[in-house]
């Protein structure tokens, strides 16, 4: 755990090394911000509640969650530093995971740093803490998914841009895939099982199973084993460049 932890520390240290991560958090705290307030007519609602806030989480995560994944692996490759890192007393897992476990804490801050909009509703009236501490593991766990989904793609290319876009569309299907809009696309030729299966990895679907406030084990454990499965073909993938 000790290369892991040395690993997170040099991700973290080289994220706010440059001006993305505080693009990023600036970026995400007013998009949050606008679409609470603006968007989601949360005074007029006049209910003491973060239905709003937490409602457009999956969206704004659509595209700042890949724009922190994208550069995880691709940077490294495109500046021949991976070479060097796997040349280090590091497994690949370890590397893997080093990585994923930083963008995740740095998403975890910009998360954390929203706590003036739970102190505004906990002023103004008096609402369900249990259900907006839910939908903040909720959101957390989705964002958690969605990295390690741009992770792996992040590891097979040089480009950046190019990780960012494919991350985007992989993250757009992920979040649609249990909507009418989706589903119909097989209705009619594929065997239900087939329609089962693709709306049972719904985003969306698990994210507001757990916002409404109950945390439903399935949901969790949907989220946690896309991680162990994605950060699995990262692996898989840093193994065969490693080894190419």
């Amino acid at each position: 755990m000790r290369v892991t932890f040395t690993i997170v520390r040099r991700e973290l240290g080289a994220y706010f090394s440059t001006p993305l991560a505080y693009v990023f958090l600036v970026a995400f705290l007013a998009a949050a911000g606008a679409a609470t307030f603006y968007f989601g007519d949360f005074m007029e609602r006049r209910q003491a509640d973060l239905t709003p806030f937490f409602g457009f989480h999956p969206w704004l995560f659509l595209v700042l969650i890949p724009a922190v994944g994208m550069r995880l692996w691709a940077e490294e490759r495109r500046n021949g530093t991976v070479e060097l890192l796997m040349t280090l007393p590091v497994t690949p897992w370890q590397a893997v995971f080093g990585k994923f476990l930083a963008a995740w804490i740095f998403t975890g801050l910009a998360l954390a740093l929203t706590f003036p909009i739970w102190i505004t509703v906990n002023y103004l009236g008096n609402p369900d803490n249990g259900v907006i501490i839910a939908s903040y593991l909720a959101s957390l766990l989705m964002a958690g998914a969605l990295l390690a989904v741009a992770s792996t793609i992040s590891a097979l290319t040089k480009s950046q841009v190019v990780a960012f876009v494919i991350a985007v569309g992989a993250s757009f299907l992920l979040l649609l895939s249990g909507l009418d809009l989706v589903l119909n696309l097989f209705t009619g030729w594929a065997p239900d099982y087939v329609i089962d299966l693709v709306a049972g990895f719904s985003f969306l679907t698990h994210f507001n199973a757990i916002a409404s406030g109950v945390l439903d084990a399935r949901a969790i454990i949907f989220f946690l084993s896309l991680i162990v499965l994605f950060l699995f073909v990262n692996r898989e993938i840093v193994e065969i460049k490693k080894a190419a």
